[in-house]
C-alpha cells in the first residue's frame, strides 16, 4: 500500500510503528536504548511540550543539533505537535544559523549544548546580539542539562507539557493530514540567498515507503544513520524509513570511519547508507579485519558516480547482499532515481538508477546526450516558502522542476550525472555553493572581488578555490583570508587555495567566467 493512504501523516506512521514493534529496539544512543514504546513515549512527551507551548499548527520549529535519540523525539514530537520541521545544518555557525531562523519565521528552536567544540548556544547568542535578534523567535529549547537563564534545558521544557493529557496531544493529531507541510528544507541556490523546499506529509510518506521497498529494508535490520538527521536523506531515508519497517536505529552524531567500524562490529550493523567516500573508507581502513562487519548486508550510497571496483569490493570482500545507488534533492523530496535490486554491478556504478514510482525524468537533450535534469511528479516541493519568484524560475507551469544538474538518460531510463549547471560542488559530502561562499568572502574588508570555484581533492572530493582581488594598498594573505574563512562560515565553505589575481575574467554582460578560472586551475595543479 502507498505509505501516504497507509499512515497519512508522520504521527500517523509514529502510532503505527509503536502498535506493531512495542518492544522491538528501536534507537541505540550510546548506553541508551529504547524500543518502540519508550520511543512513542518520548515523542508524545515531547509533543505534549509543544502544546503546551503554545505551538499551533503550521508554526515552523527549528532543530539545530547533530545525529541522536533527543534530535528524534524533539523533531517528532513537534510534528506531532502540528508543526513544520526545520533542520539547521550543524556545520552552520551562529548568523547562518540566525538568518534561517528569521527566514522561516521558526517560533522554537531546539539546539544543542556543545558540539564538537563548539557552544551552540554562545555561537547562537552572538549572532542574535550582532543581527538583532530572530523577532519571531518566542523560545530555545537545549538538549542538554544546562541552558542559559532566558533558554530552556530539555528537562524543564518537557516537565512544561505534564498538564496536558494523550487525549489533547492525540487530538492534535487527529486534525492534521497529509496535504500539510511536514518539513522545509534550506538549501543555497546560487545567488547565495537560502531557499525553503516546502514538503507534505503525504509526499514523504509516499517516497519513503518506495525507498524501503526498492532498497529491501526489512523488520529487524540494524541501521548505522551516519547521514546527518538535517539532511533529507538522513532523516527520512534515516529515521523514517527506521519506523516503516521496523528497524533499528544507531545514530552516528560525526562521521569518523573507527567510530563505523566499531558501531558495525559491536550492534551487528545490517544497514550502512552515506557517500562512496564512507564505503572507501571502511574498506581501505587498516584495523578493518580485526572487526566482524558480516552482518552488514546493504549499502546505499549518493549520485556520485561510483567506482565499479567499490561495488565489487563491497560484494566481494565484505559479502555485502545489495549495493545500490540513488538520485535526489531536497526539492523532489530527496529521491528521484534509484537502482533496483538485480541490477547489474555496471548500472549500479555508473548510473543513478531510474525514476521511482510515480514520478518521470527527462533530459533536455537529444536521447544520450547531456542536458539538464527535469523531474515531475508527486515528489515535487509545493515551492520555496514565501520565495514565489524562485520557484517559478525553478518548477514550469507544467509541474517539471528543473533540478540544475546535468545528466545523460540511458535506453533503459537509467540516469546518469555529468555536471552541475549551478556551479554547486561537493565537499565531503556537504553541498557547497560558490555564490553564497563569493557573498560572505566579500564582507572582508579587504576583499574587492572575489570569484569561487571548486578544484579535485584526494580526500573530501572537491574542495573550494577562491581568486580574489584586493582592495587598493591591502596586503592580505591566502592564509589571513582562510583563517578569517574558519571564523565566519561553516568549514566545508571554507576555500582551502586562494589566488589572488588583478583581476577577474568577465564576459561582456560583466558575468565572470568560470569556465577560464576552472582552465587556470586545472593547469596550476597539472
Amino acid at each position: 500500500m502507498r505509505g501516504d493512504m497507509e499512515w497519512g501523516t508522520i504521527p500517523g506512521l509514529v502510532r503505527s510503528a509503536v502498535e506493531r514493534y512495542a518492544d522491538a529496539e528501536a534507537v541505540v544512543d550510546g548506553r541508551v536504548r529504547v524500543s518502540y514504546t519508550e520511543l512513542g513515549a518520548r515523542i508524545e512527551r515531547a509533543a505534549a511540550a509543544c502544546l503546551a507551548s503554545g505551538v499551533e499548527i503550521g508554526d515552523r520549529v527549528a532543530v539545530w543539533a547533530p545525529n541522536s535519540l533527543d534530535w528524534m523525539v524533539a523533531a517528532l514530537g513537534a510534528v506531532s505537535a502540528g508543526a513544520v520541521l526545520v533542520p539547521l545544518n550543524t556545520r552552520f555557525k551562529g548568523g547562518e544559523a540566525a538568518d534561517v531562523l528569521r527566514r522561516s519565521g521558526a517560533r522554537l528552536l531546539f539546539v544543542t549544548g556543545t558540539f564538537l567544540g563548539t557552544s551552540y548556544v554562545a555561537s547562537l547568542r552572538r549572532a542574535f546580539a550582532d543581527g538583532g535578534g530572530v523577532p519571531g523567535l518566542e523560545r530555545v529549547v537545549v538538549l542538554s542539562d544546562d541552558a542559559p537563564a532566558d533558554f530552556l534545558t530539555w528537562k524543564d521544557f518537557l516537565a512544561g507539557g505534564e498538564g496536558v493529557g494523550a487525549a489533547e496531544v492525540r487530538a492534535r493529531v487527529g486534525r492534521l493530514d497529509g496535504s500539510m507541510p511536514s518539513d522545509i528544507v534550506f538549501t543555497s541556490g546560487t545567488t547565495g540567498r537560502s531557499k525553503g523546499a516546502v514538503i507534505t506529509h503525504a509526499q514523504t510518506l509516499r517516497a519513503y515507503e518506495i525507498w524501503c521497498e526498492l532498497a529491501g529494508l526489512r523488520q529487524g535490520d540494524r541501521y548505522l544513520i551516519v547521514n546527518p538527521f538535517f539532511h533529507t536523506f538522513g532523516y527520512k531515508a534515516g529515521v523514517l524509513a527506521c519506523l516503516m519497517r521496523g528497524a533499528t536505529m544507531i545514530p552516528q552524531p560525526v562521521f569518523g570511519v573507527d567510530t563505523v567500524l566499531a558501531n558495525i562490529a559491536a550492534e551487528r550493523v545490517s544497514v550502512l547508507p552515506g557517500p562512496p567516500t564512507l564505503h572507501q573508507s571502511l574498506l581501505d581502513h587498516p584495523a578493518r579485519d580485526a572487526h566482524d562487519l558480516s552482518a552488514l548486508r546493504l549499502v546505499v550510497t549518493g549520485a556520485a558516480v561510483v567506482p565499479l571496483r567499490l561495488v565489487e569490493r563491497l560484494r566481494g570482500e565484505l559479502g555485502v547482499e545489495t549495493v545500490l545507488t540513488a538520485y535526489g534533492l531536497s526539492e523532489a523530496g530527496g529521491i528521484v532515481t534509484m537502482c533496483r535490486r538485480g541490477d547489474d554491478p555496471t548500472v549500479i556504478a555508473s548510473t543513478s538508477g531510474r525514476a521511482i514510482p510515480g514520478t518521470e525524468v527527462r533530459v533536455e537533450a537529444a536521447p544520450g546526450e547531456p542536458g539538464e535534469v527535469l523531474v515531475r511528479g508527486f515528489n515535487v516541493m509545493r515551492g520555496y516558502y514565501e520565495d514565489a519568484a524562485a520557484t517559478a524560475e525553478v518548477v514550469t507551469e507544467d509541474g517539471w522542476l528543473r533540478t540544475g544538474d546535468v545528466g545523460v538518460l540511458d535506453g533503459q531510463g537509467n540516469l546518469r550525472i555529468t555536471d552541475r549547471i549551478k556551479d554547486m560542488f561537493i565537499v565531503g559530502g556537504f553541498n557547497a555553493y560558490p555564490a553564497e561562499i563569493e557573498q560572505l568572502l566579500g564582507l572582508h574588508p579587504e576583499v574587492a572581488d572575489v570569484a569561487v570555484i571548486g578544484i579535485p581533492d584526494p580526500r573530501l572530493g572537491e574542495v573550494g578555490k577562491a581568486y580574489v582581488v584586493r582592495r587598493p594598498g591591502a596586503v592580505l594573505t591566502a592564509d589571513d583570508l582562510i583563517a578569517w574563512s574558519r571564523r565566519e562560515m561553516a568549514n566545508y565553505k571554507v576555500p582551502r587555495a586562494v589566488e589572488f589575481v588583478g583581476e577577474l575574467p568577465r564576459n561582456a554582460s560583466g558575468k565572470v567566467v568560470k569556465g577560464e578560472l576552472r582552465t587556470r586551475a586545472g593547469r596550476s595543479q597539472g
